[in-house]
């Protein structure tokens, strides 16, 4: 069993930066990657960005390039998202997950936190 927990969201004005924190806690043997996502009311889950465990490889969304940056401090079990320059459409709740490989699609991950608020004013 796995267990994530993200943290870091909160009210930041356009242009701003936030930096998400997913902790990642249990027996993650078979899970070598960790993916961000978020998610509208009444929407799918959408891709950001995702690492590999732990830490070599990294991808993105194409909006999220030279804006977002994923990463991971293995030693603590702890990946980050940081998020600059960001904007009103960057508003939603974003999810981290486990899971084998990293991909962009969330069926792919096995185990999701309780997601963390992002609200960014114009």
């Amino acid at each position: 069993q796995v267990h994530l927990v993200e943290s870091g969201g909160g009210l930041v004005q356009a242009g701003g930066s936030l930096r998400l924190s997913c902790s990642v806690s249990g027996d993650p043997f078979n899970e070598k990657a960790v993916g961000w996502f978020r998610q509208a009311p009444g929407k799918e889950r959408e891709f950001v960005a995702a690492i590999s465990w732990p830490g070599r490889n990294s991808y993105y969304v194409d909006a999220a390039k030279g804006r977002f940056t994923v990463s991971m401090d293995s030693s603590s079990n702890t990946v980050y998202l940081s998020m600059s320059s960001l904007q009103p459409e960057d508003t939603d709740v974003y999810y981290c997950a486990a899971g084998p490989t990293p991909s962009d699609s969330a069926e792919h991950y096995d185990y999701w936190g309780q997601g963390t608020q992002v609200t960014v004013s114009a």
